[in-house]
């Protein structure tokens, strides 16, 4: 194993290692010392971190592989589904707009292996890295706001509605995408037939 894939391997276990940190209830909601809102925020902001560290070194080593490019997506989706619904529970979030959220990363992954399927890569778009700056930046202003800095919880709750705007407006385009690639595949192969024909 390489190590961008083992950066992904990492942020999948440290998911679990977020949601036990958030919703256990600590002794002062403290652990060793620390508010446990503070050691949660740090848990998610390395798994954030290693999902930019591991793009960045398979690209820079040439290590992009099969197992990475499956891995990726489904251990950026554990960690952001795992920390909204964590915050959810906590009534630091509405279950609407989280759910809103969540429906709109499994639409696009069915989307996206659709259209693998067909043969079609639609690869990510500049709105999804500006949804997932968003989602991250969100989700540790609301943890951090939940008691060490209780300032952050309103502007975490203005990164939630950007979080969801670009959801919705990054899902309506790559539907858009994978329309206009799909009939773009089925012209190509109407054409194909047509020579082969004549």
């Amino acid at each position: 194993m390489n190590l961008p894939n083992a950066l992904t391997v990492i942020r999948i276990f440290l998911v679990p290692l977020l949601v036990v940190v958030l919703l256990t209830e600590f002794e002062g909601r403290q652990i060793l010392g620390v508010p446990k809102e503070v050691i949660a925020a740090a848990i998610f902001g390395v798994a954030s971190f290693t999902d930019w560290l591991d793009g960045y070194l398979a690209r820079r080593r040439r290590q992009v592989t099969w197992v990475g490019q499956i891995l990726d997506p489904i251990a950026d989706k554990l960690l952001i589904s795992a920390a909204f619904i964590s915050l959810v529970q906590l009534d630091l979030a509405p279950a609407w707009m989280v759910a809103l959220i969540i429906g709109r990363e499994f639409a696009i992954t069915g989307l996206r292996s659709l259209a693998y399927n067909k043969g079609i890569i639609i690869p990510a778009s500049p709105l999804g890295k500006i949804k997932m700056g968003s989602q991250v930046a969100c989700i540790l202003m609301l943890i951090l706001g939940w008691n060490p800095i209780p300032q952050l919880r309103l502007l975490g709750y203005l990164a939630l509605w950007v979080v969801m705007l670009t959801a919705v407006i990054s899902a309506v385009d790559y539907y858009r995408r994978f329309l206009v690639l799909m009939n773009a595949r089925v012209t190509d192969v109407n054409v194909e037939r047509s020579r082969r024909a004549s």
